[in-house]
């Protein structure tokens, strides 16, 4: 399953390496820490396999709208 992490496609449904890398962080710690249920069957996977069985069947997406963050233009552009 962690074979899916080499793949584009992952990368894409999350807007890059980064933004992939921060969501399967903030989803372990849901489901590891603050005992959230898992949106994909279980059996027989790692909390690593899980998150990614989510990203992959769209169950979870990063939101950053609620972030407050703007991306400010150059001056000139």
């Amino acid at each position: 399953m962690i074979e899916a992490l080499r793949s584009d496609e992952i990368v894409r449904k999350c807007g890059g390496r980064f933004k992939l890398t921060a969501l399967i962080q903030h989803r372990m710690k849901e489901l590891i820490a603050d005992g959230a249920r898992p949106l994909v069957d279980t059996v027989g996977k790692t909390t690593m396999e899980i998150v990614i069985d989510e990203i992959l069947e769209d169950k979870i997406t990063a939101d950053y709208d609620g972030t407050g963050y703007e991306i400010k233009k150059p001056i000139g552009g």
